[in-house]
């Protein structure tokens, strides 16, 4: 069975900056993992890349999250980035907890475990290397081990303005 996540209330200030970060727009994300603390996925737009020499990029996970100490314990993790069509799986992997979440659509591993979208625009199958926790969220720092581009499928889907939108690459 599943639940709803809640939202804790907020400050007038924490609620101004996410007003305000709600116009920088953001690549729509699934990130998941599997490993000894089980398998969790959650919907993300905190990602981007650090450096390529290692390959490492960085995503953030709120510390209340139903997922977050998943994602510490199993050290591994893929971030899964969506196209239009995922609009509605996203829906389902940020307002959800629980296992059928993931049997809305096709998975795969990879090497480090993670679960791997089948059909995501790119997915990056990463080990966790760092973690620095800052305010109600922590930094993992992750290496990319592996990266699978989707062949035709290079539409985007953006969070922007608290809305998804899609990013057409022609």
């Amino acid at each position: 069975m599943t639940t709803p996540q809640t939202a804790p209330e907020i400050s007038p200030k924490a609620q101004a900056f996410r007003d305000g970060m709600s116009r920088l727009g953001a690549a729509v994300n699934i990130v998941t993992t599997d490993g000894p603390a089980g398998r969790h996925g959650l919907t993300v737009s905190a990602v981007c890349s650090v450096t390529d020499t290692p390959p490492t990029l960085l995503v953030c996970i709120n510390k209340s999250s139903h997922a977050h100490n998943a994602f510490v314990e199993n050290k591994v993790l893929c971030v899964n980035v969506l196209s239009p069509a995922h609009e509605e799986l996203s829906r389902a992997f940020a307002r959800w907890t629980g296992d059928d979440r993931f049997a809305r659509t096709e998975w795969h591993s990879n090497g480090t475990g993670a679960p791997v979208l089948a059909d995501a625009a790119v997915a990056f199958d990463c080990r966790i290397v760092e973690c620095q926790t800052r305010g109600t969220h922590t930094v993992f720092f992750c290496e990319v081990m592996a990266t699978e581009l989707a062949e035709g499928n290079t539409d985007g889907l953006v969070w922007f303005s608290r809305r998804f939108h899609p990013l057409l690459a022609s």
